[in-house]
């Protein structure tokens, strides 16, 4: 007995010194999780440095002074999260979610108007979209509207009512049109599904469910003359699976995108970059950055990233293993869903495997919404992580 508790008393490997994370207010907190983090917002303040110096005349930082300044602020709330008892968030669940539609929903009335939708809340200093926060936030409800229902109604009954709660925002967030974070919180409903015990069966008539509804609004739909999708958004779902079709149009991002990928070769093109330099890469600092640095740092600086984007995803699922609650689980289990999916989209976006759907590469797309929403969550991450290691020692106060 005293031996089995002597190895739970041990510090877990690659854990932060408690004497320094104790100095910061956050004993035995993810070192490498934060390490990650960090390390990539600050990576895409040096990506954006050096690829839109001429892109706003007379203001060569403009991107990169204002992600740092969205970087900064996010670290501030991951620390803030990290030191509150993320088990809170179960008991708020229900003010959570409806915050989350109300926002989304007022978005119709008081967003304002960029490409043919509306996404966001134009503030005096910034802009504010409210369904990149509603990523976390639908993660924190939806766990602990999961934890509370496991016992009510049958087990069809429950599944239905956490895809009408998860798809719900999805659908307000679609109608923007804001196809790709639509499908983001689609993806994290299914995850936390998953994680809170719900049957392959169902999972598998979801599945038969989504191929029929991608049949009908790709094939079925724009056949008998009604169209659901927005014409621009139809050649995005299907460019990929042919781009050389119309080079000029519908392919051209992907085609001018790993052209910038694969011109980058081992080490990089550096200043010499001009698939990017020269813009021929369209939305280079938002969802095409990772073809910025697959030219200008070659494999290596695509690897780095990608080392960088495992070691975070990593410290999630063992974060999903740690925690001390299911509601923990569920929590830690959405988050690491929701980045894994965005990386794997975004990644495969610009290598053209993928379709392009708008979503953003966490911590690296310019974006304030988006670097503070990730960051809060990895907040979140840490409040679970710590509290689990401190619970292991039997030290439950703050």
């Amino acid at each position: 007995m005293y031996a089995t508790r002597a190895r739970r008393a041990r510090p877990e490997p690659f854990a932060v010194h408690p004497g320094i994370a104790e100095r910061l207010g956050l004993p035995y907190m993810d070192g490498p999780m934060a390490i990650a983090a960090i390390g990539l917002a600050a990576f895409s303040v040096f990506v954006l440095a050096q690829a839109t110096l001429h892109d706003v005349p007379g203001d060569p930082y403009y991107y990169a002074d204002r992600q740092a300044i969205y970087a900064i602020l996010g670290v501030a709330g991951m620390y803030l999260l990290a030191r509150v008892d993320y088990s809170r968030f179960r008991e708020l669940r229900v003010g959570i979610y409806t915050f989350l539609c109300v926002s989304v929903a007022l978005v119709f009335v008081f967003g304002f108007a960029a490409r043919g939708s509306r996404r966001a809340f134009e503030l005096p200093l910034f802009s504010f979209q409210p369904s990149e926060l509603g990523k976390v936030l639908l993660v924190l409800a939806l766990a602990g509207f999961v934890i509370d229902g496991a016992r009510k109604g049958s087990e069809v009954q429950r599944t239905v009512r956490y895809l009408c709660l998860g798809l719900a925002p999805a659908a307000l967030v679609f109608l923007q049109p804001d196809l790709g974070t639509a499908l983001v919180l689609g993806a994290i409903t299914l995850a936390v599904m998953y994680v809170g015990g719900v049957r392959w069966t169902h999972f598998a008539v979801i599945g038969a469910a989504l191929v029929a509804l991608t049949a009908a609004v790709l094939v079925a739909a724009p056949a008998i003359g009604v169209p659901i999708l927005k014409g621009y958004q139809e050649q995005r779902l299907t460019s990929f699976t042919h781009p050389s079709a119309d080079p000029a149009n519908a392919g051209y991002q992907q085609n001018q995108a790993k052209i910038a990928i694969g011109s980058g070769e081992m080490t990089g093109r550096g200043n010499r970059a001009t698939q990017t330099r020269l813009d021929f890469v369209p939305e280079r600092h938002t969802d095409f950055i990772f073809a910025v640095i697959g030219e200008r740092y070659g494999f290596l600086g695509a690897a780095f990233v990608l080392s960088l984007y495992a070691l975070l995803i990593w410290r999630a699922l063992r974060t999903v293993t740690l925690s001390k609650n299911s509601y923990g689980t569920l929590v830690a289990g959405g988050i690491a869903a929701m980045l894994l999916f965005q990386v794997f989209v975004n990644v495969g976006m610009n290598l053209g495997i993928m379709p392009i759907t708008g979503i953003p590469l966490p911590l690296l797309s310019y974006g304030g919404s988006s670097v503070l929403a990730t960051l809060l969550a990895v907040g979140v991450l840490q409040s679970i992580h710590m509290q689990a290691r401190l619970g292991q020692r039997g030290r439950f106060a703050w």
